[in-house]
């Protein structure tokens, strides 16, 4: 005994299944479609509307709505009709011309484009500017800086690099030196309110000025451990004695290779005479402009975030002596800095980004 009224056959091409299962089982399909296509594919199979339903745990009616959607449309109909509403009255002629103006064109006497300008441009709303821009990806109120080495032994020296850091060699203490020069002494010129419930901390704008320091440090690439000392002045002799305090630190018998940027005080004659007479010390410079390329500069920006950015110090003696306990503390549990990106990947970026420059008109 048959029951309800016959469905019409549902039949399935080749084509359609396939782009059917990809709807189905794709993460980024709208949750929606992929259900609509599951519906499909259960009819296809032969399953009833009530069984497809049962299995997608979802109304008899909305299966028999699709099913039919599909049978008149195909795939077509699986997708939500136009909704009602006003008609768009920015038309693609008029967003292409703002896209192209933005990226082609500079607003007279600026720099660069804002919402209020391009809509005295264009006639459009600041709104519909920034959705335009938005929905393009477009910030013209943003700008990245970037340096490219000009060192004709940029290549060799990048791999040079990077191989001590990913693979150093076996029974040898690879060291990152540097110096961070004019660390300022500063003094807030009122007390700093504290931390409380829904409120930061907060210091006064003005401070005052107690002097200057450099923190001279030698970062152990595998152990994370820091040779450290500060000097009020930044000259061959200061850097000279540091390496002697390295020296007089390290192992006797280990091979030490030391990565330096190109600094004047780390190229002079009698540092060279110093290397000479310390043959166990290997040195690696950095690429001109490359001194990213330095661990060291990673333990820098943690010294200036820990002590020195937040810090209020009353002489320059404060200053150096908050620094150089933080790196002492950290010696206690020292956690190096991992290099994980190989040399090939930073030559292929450099070599997209003169690309990019040289196929630029601007």
């Amino acid at each position: 005994m048959r029951t309800g009224r016959p469905k019409k056959p549902l039949q399935v091409s080749v084509e359609e299944r396939e782009k059917l299962e990809m709807l189905a089982r794709r993460p980024k399909s709208a949750q929606a479609i992929a259900m609509r296509a599951r519906i499909v594919l259960g009819c296809d199979a032969g399953l009833s509307n009530q069984a497809v339903a049962q299995k997608l745990q979802i109304t008899g009616a909305t299966v028999g709505k699709w099913r039919e959607r599909f049978l008149v449309r195909r795939l077509e109909g699986l997708l939500d009709e136009p909704r009602p509403g006003a008609p768009r009255s920015i038309t693609d002629a008029k967003v292409e011309e703002v896209v192209t103006q933005t990226l082609e064109t500079m607003p007279a006497n600026s720099t660069h484009w804002s919402t209020r300008l391009m809509a005295e441009r264009s006639g459009l709303s600041q709104t519909a500017i920034a959705r335009i821009w938005r929905a393009f990806g477009l910030q013209p109120h943003r700008s990245e800086n970037f340096k490219l080495s000009k060192d004709p032994q940029f290549v060799e020296k990048v791999r040079d690099i990077v191989g001590l850091y990913m693979n150093p060699p076996d029974h040898a203490i690879v060291l990152c030196v540097d110096e961070k020069s004019q660390v300022q002494a500063l003094n807030r010129t009122q007390p700093i309110f504290p931390l409380g419930p829904g409120v930061p901390a907060r210091q006064s704008h003005d401070y005052e000025r107690h002097g200057v320091t450099s923190l001279f440090a030698a970062l152990n690439v595998k152990t994370g451990e820091t040779i450290s000392a500060c000097h009020r002045r930044h000259r061959h002799q200061e850097f000279l004695k540091f390496l002697a305090k390295i020296e007089a630190t390290l192992p006797g018998s280990a091979e030490v290779h030391i990565i330096m940027d190109n600094y004047g005080t780390h190229k002079i004659a009698k540092a060279r005479n110093w290397f000479a007479r310390h043959p166990r010390n290997r040195v690696h410079f950095t690429p001109t402009s490359a001194s990213w390329l330095n661990l060291v500069e990673r333990l820098f920006a943690e010294v200036t975030e820990r002590c020195v950015r937040r810090g209020s110090h009353t002489a320059v003696r404060v200053l150096e002596r908050a620094m150089l306990q933080y790196l002492d503390q950290r010696n206690g549990n020292p956690k190096p800095f991992v290099w994980t990106t190989d040399a090939d990947l930073i030559l292929g970026k450099v070599q997209r980004l003169c690309e990019r420059i040289s196929n630029s008109e601007h």
